[in-house]
């Protein structure tokens, strides 16, 4: 791979974009590998939370203006293939049974910013900057609106995509653009922390528990309670679920 690099140790899988050079800006190539990266973990047994990180002082730039250039002139099925590959990367986030988690550091922009949108945990360095600046430069913020307007609500992801200001942590995080700040001298410990936490946790419970979240996205109550029932149902027949029953009920009462 000449984008990203695949990496595992232990129960943790990494994905590292590797293009530093170009502030892990993102083209087709790229778009191809963190899908084959996606589909090898998603496979893997052994992997029970995937860390999507960066080399470089940012996270990712977006898209790589050069490649975009280059293929300014092609027909339109070409322009398809190049927007439907970022479209299936996110996807491919989405749809992995593990936990992804995002560690954020410098800037995550457009494309970027649409990268750690569509994992499931963000943990964002406190100097780490974000947005969707599409529009400044006479293009769309199309991809990662799917994603958006669900997570922090029609009025503050309009906003955020119409005048394409970029945001620092502390006010990404009051958006609900990520899941928590970390100081620099901490950011490391609490991303190497959080994947312990996660990858100790059973593998069948957080794979149900993705899998029903994100399911349960504009199902009506009376469908979405059904659906819980059954996710839940599913559970209860576990081994981690039922060793655990086990052995709370042959813990002596409580005085």
């Amino acid at each position: 791979m000449t984008r990203i690099r695949v990496e595992r140790s232990g129960a943790v899988g990494r994905i590292v974009l590797a293009r530093p050079e170009k502030k892990n800006a993102l083209d087709l190539t790229a778009a191809l590998e963190l899908q084959e990266a996606c589909r090898a973990f998603a496979s893997d047994r052994e992997v029970r939370v995937v860390l999507l990180t960066s080399s470089g002082a940012d996270f990712c730039a977006g898209a790589d203006l050069g490649a975009l250039y280059a293929m300014l002139d092609a027909d339109v099925a070409t322009h398809r293939r190049d927007a439907d590959a970022l479209g299936d990367v996110f996807r491919a986030l989405r749809d992995l049974p593990q936990v992804v988690v995002a560690a954020v550091r410098g800037r995550a922009l457009a494309g970027g910013a649409g990268l750690a949108t569509a994992c499931d945990i963000v943990l964002a360095h406190e100097g780490a900057v974000l947005g969707y600046p599409e529009v400044r430069v006479g293009f769309v913020p199309a991809m990662v609106m799917a994603l958006l307007r669900r997570q922090i609500g029609e009025k503050r992801a309009f906003e955020l995509v119409a005048t394409g200001r970029q945001v620092g942590a502390r006010e990404a995080l009051e958006l609900g653009l990520v899941s928590r700040v970390v100081g620099d001298g901490e950011f490391d410990a609490a991303v190497e922390q959080l994947l312990t936490e996660l990858s100790a946790l059973a593998p069948e419970a957080l794979q149900h528990t993705k899998r029903l979240f994100y399911d349960l996205d504009g199902l009506p109550i009376d469908e979405g309670l059904s659906l819980a029932a059954q996710v839940n149902v599913e559970g209860r027949f576990t081994s981690a679920f039922r060793d655990a029953v086990r052995r709370f009920a042959k813990q002596p009462p409580k005085p």
